[in-house]
Order: structure tokens, then C-alpha cells, then sequence
């Protein structure tokens, strides 16, 4: 799977909408994923110019007064604003003065809420769209809308068909994740395009966000151990243990890991709904075809039926498919909260999707073809404990047919998650 055309994303739309309501529109993200082409084309249909401190130049030229560059005509568009963060202080007194719509649209590959203070006091003026790697659906020039339509009506009966996707492409699919640059490569240059990545991330943006970074020649080793809890509960202190550091730093250095969007935590959901229920968040590698490679896992590799391939495969695909529901949730017109459920007696469910009024669907993600009854124990059990609340359960799989197995509980082949 080589990428070789333009890819038409989903947020441009919504980035368009939402500037008729926020004075300033934060595009925040991973390296590499789209932002500043976003941003460019927003630019572009307002005949304004980018301001890109990625360029040292402009950034030098910026830094002494960001005002002067700010009190442009709108919507004034900043790219990689994080490298000077007297960004947001400029950006606040020109609110002060006229507070409208439309006036900003900013990127940064840094966390929003580890940036300074002066985030804060854009509180209520300032809006987060999270720009992720390319979807099936983008990548396939397919309008995909799964999601959409399982919160809109979550008992709408489930359409047998025989799914199109055979195990072979699912391992494709995963391997090769959602970069568009690393999509544009061959196997091989892939492979390179990702160590690289890799390397430029930690040394060029955690050093950044943390100059005074001790034992910073740990951090591959870290995210490599990282890389085999993907589609797990996080263990820090296993972490902490297998590279030989203190657990508290492993601690610190997994927030820096999350700072630069190479890791994601997906936090425990519906605590307090179950005695037994888990506190602890799953981690995910922010994109599998970026896991696949920290692990040295290739499709050949995956494609092997001993129990260590079927094994990782299961985490990467968990990985993936958590990455295609996110994204999807990333465009989404109405707020909805994200999570997974566990209980301390090993039931899960992989994602929980609790929407604006209370209501949820969750998903199970299985590798096998088949879906046995037990599999759906936790979905059951969510079901139980929510009563109407509960829309929907989906276990998304291999399976070639769709089929509803029991109330309100579905299984779904994963490439409905892009074909509709």
C-alpha cells in the first residue's frame, strides 16, 4: 500500500465551521500529519500568509514582537507556535482589544495543557481540534461515517454482507498506519521514514519542551518498552524495571512521550459504576504503523500463525482500531468523552464512547474470525450495569459477516469502520 494522490481530510470541513464561531482555533497534533498543509489551505481561501516558526528566520524575526506579527488581517495563521510561546500572551492582548470569530488559527505539536499559563487565560476564546494520522477512510477516498451513525442510532439493525477484507490486508493496513509521508514510501523506506521520526521527535521536541532532560539517552529504550504494552493497561513500574531507571522519572518521561503525541493514554472509564472496576488507563502508540516498527514487527512477521505473532498482532490491531474510532470521534459535531473499562476480575471492554447525554457505545476489538459467546462478557456486562444508557455494543473483528448476536450487542467486521 503505497499512498500516490492528494488526500482530501475530514477537518478541513469542520476547521471551516467551527472558525465562523472561535476567535481562535487551535490545531494541535503529532509531527507529520497534516497541520500545516491545514493550515496553508485555510490561509489560502482567506489570501492571508502563514507565519511559520518552524523557520528559524521567521521565528527570530517573530520572537521580538509577536504583536506587530499578529495584528494582521484575519484569520492570522501561526504555524508551530509552541517555539515561541509569547505567542499566546500576544495572542490574549489582541482578544483584549477585539474578541470576534475567526481572528487566529494556530498549530502546535506540543500538548496544549502542558504549554504556559497564558493558555489558561485564552479559557473560553480558544478551541482544540486534535489532528491525527490519516484514516482507512481518507487514506481509501472513502467518506467513512461508522461512528456517526452508531451514536446516532446505535438499534438500528446490522446488515449482513459479506466483508471484503481478508487477514493478509488487515496486517497491510496496521503495518502501515496513517503518516502520509511514511504512505508515500516503499516498504523498506518506510521502515527508515520511521526511525527517523522517531529520532527527530526525541531529540528535537521532548529536548525542546524539557532542556534540562536527564538520562535522555533512555528515552528509545522507554518507548520501545512502551511500544509492547500497546493495547494494554500501562505498567509503569515494569517499565521502570526492565530499563533499570526509577519509577517516578519513568513517570515524568512517559508525560514528555505524551507531550509530543508519540503515546496516548486512553483513562479508565465508569469508575464508579462497578465496585470492582479498574483505574488504570490502556496505553497506545499514537499510530500502529509506528508501533509495528519500535516492535520490528513487518506484515511477514505477522502474518505467521505461532502464538507470538497471533499475540502481537492482537495489540497492534487493538491499536488500530482505537485509532480509526478516535479519529473519526475527532470530527465529530457533538462532544463525547473516550475511555475503556475494566474490571480487577479481567473483564474489559476496549472503548467506551460515552456521548454528551449519557448515553454509551463501547467496542470490543477481536482478531479471530470468530466471535465466540464468551467474548462478549464484557459488553454484557456494561449492558447490565447501564440499562438504557446503553446504545450499543460492537465487537469489531476479522469476521467476513455482520450479524446482531443479542440485544443491543452486534458483531462487526473492522472494515465497516471505512467501507459503510
Amino acid at each position: 500500500m503505497v499512498l500516490d494522490r492528494i488526500v482530501q481530510r475530514r477537518l478541513t470541513a469542520v476547521t471551516s465551521e467551527r472558525l465562523s464561531d472561535e476567535p481562535v482555533l487551535a490545531l494541535h497534533g503529532p509531527r507529520s500529519v497534516g497541520k500545516s498543509t491545514l493550515l496553508a489551505d485555510v490561509a489560502a481561501r482567506h489570501g492571508v500568509t502563514v507565519i511559520d516558526l518552524d523557520d528559524l528566520v521567521v521565528r527570530e524575526a517573530f520572537r521580538p514582537d509577536p504583536g506587530l506579527f499578529l495584528a494582521g488581517p484575519a484569520p492570522v495563521c501561526v504555524d508551530e507556535y509552541q517555539h515561541v510561546p509569547e505567542t499566546l500572551d500576544a495572542i490574549k492582548a489582541e482578544l483584549n482589544r477585539r474578541t470576534v470569530p475567526g481572528r487566529f488559527v494556530i498549530t502546535g505539536s506540543t500538548r496544549h495543557d502542558l504549554l504556559p499559563a497564558a493558555w489558561q487565560a485564552l479559557t473560553g476564546r480558544i478551541h482544540v481540534l486534535t489532528v491525527l494520522p490519516l484514516s482507512q477512510g481518507e487514506i481509501d477516498g472513502v467518506h467513512e461515517n461508522f461512528l456517526e451513525r452508531v451514536l446516532d442510532d446505535a438499534t438500528a439493525p446490522v446488515t449482513s454482507a459479506l466483508s471484503v477484507t481478508a487477514r493478509t490486508e488487515y496486517i497491510e493496513r496496521v503495518c502501515a498506519g496513517g503518516f502520509p509521508l511514511a504512505l508515500r514510501r516503499s516498504h523498506a523506506a518506510r521502515a527508515r521514514w520511521f526511525d527517523d521520526y522517531v529520532r527527530l521527535s526525541l531529540e528535537r521536541d521532548v529536548v525542546e519542551l524539557s532542556p534540562r532532560l536527564r538520562q535522555g539517552t533512555q528515552l528509545p529504550r522507554l518507548l520501545e518498552r512502551l511500544a509492547g504494552q500497546t493495547g494494554q493497561l500501562l505498567n509503569i513500574a515494569a517499565a521502570a524495571t526492565a530499563i533499570e531507571m526509577d519509577r517516578s522519572t519513568v513517570e515524568n518521561y512517559v508525560k514528555l512521550l505524551e507531550a509530543v503525541y508519540l503515546v496516548r493514554r486512553l483513562p479508565a472509564w465508569g469508575r464508579t459504576l462497578r465496585a470492582r472496576s479498574g483505574a488504570h488507563p490502556k496505553l497506545h502508540i499514537v499510530d500502529s504503523g509506528l508501533a509495528a516498527r519500535l516492535l520490528g514487527l513487518t506484515p511477514g512477521k505477522l502474518a505467521r500463525l505461532d502464538p507470538g505473532a497471533l499475540t502481537e498482532f492482537g495489540h497492534l490491531l487493538e491499536t488500530f482500531v482505537v485509532g480509526e474510532l478516535v479519529k473519526q470521534a475527532s470530527w465529530l459535531d457533538q462532544p463525547v468523552t473516550l475511555g475503556q473499562w475494566h474490571s480487577r476480575d479481567g473483564d474489559e471492554v476496549d472503548l467506551v464512547i460515552e456521548a454528551d447525554d449519557g448515553d454509551v457505545v463501547a467496542f470490543e476489538i477481536k482478531a479471530a474470525a470468530r466471535v465466540p459467546g464468551k467474548d462478549l462478557r464484557g459488553l454484557r456486562m456494561l449492558r447490565e450495569a447501564l440499562g438504557s444508557r446503553f446504545r450499543g455494543g460492537y465487537a469489531l473483528s476479522t469476521a467476513p459477516r455482520a450479524y446482531t448476536a443479542e440485544d443491543r450487542i452486534h458483531v462487526v467486521p473492522i472494515d465497516r469502520l471505512w467501507t459503510n
